[in-house]
């Protein structure tokens, strides 16, 4: 169940947040310590962002290239204009995507995809652009991560 939450999220939302992104397997009663508030309102608050839809899971961030995942890849790809939600979906299922973005400008899709080696990038390259309505692809290969967060922190940004 997603929600509206701009006006139901409070500074302590925000707080609780902050202290899951930092790290998912903190415990409530711990949370609730650092930030002098009871474990059962801490709890409660949980509850409420994951039915709302702000907190979609609790997970481990991997280094993937410790995983033998050592090229990440920017693809920009053109589609036929009347299929880019089918095409979006079919790219969605491959294990190599890690993030599929609708974008605007020359192209119309763009992919983040991490794979083990070029033969394994330029093979899904080449996969890719038979599927019917892929007019073309433009690849970029990341040389050096300067920044990589997955979230925002929010607390400094929060306006109440």
């Amino acid at each position: 169940m997603a929600g509206k939450l701009r006006g139901d999220m409070d500074e302590l939302d925000a707080k609780i947040i902050e202290r899951l992104l930092k790290d998912s397997r903190k415990s409530l009663r711990s949370i609730a310590k650092e930030l002098g508030t009871p474990t059962s309102t801490v709890h409660e608050r949980v509850k409420r962002l994951v039915k709302l839809g702000v907190i979609r899971r609790f997970t481990a961030e991997l280094d993937l290239k410790l995983l033998g995942l050592d090229i990440t890849a920017l693809i920009l790809v053109s589609v036929d204009g009347a299929h880019i939600t089918e095409v979006e979906k079919t790219l969605s299922t491959y294990d190599q995507v890690i993030a599929v973005y609708d974008i605007t400008g020359e192209f119309d899709v763009a992919l983040i995809a991490k794979f083990r080696n070029m033969d394994e990038l330029n093979n899904f390259i080449k996969t890719i652009l038979k599927m019917p309505y892929i007019k073309r692809t433009v690849t970029s290969v990341v040389f050096n991560v300067v920044k990589e967060k997955l979230c925002m922190d929010i607390v400094p940004k929060y306006q109440g």
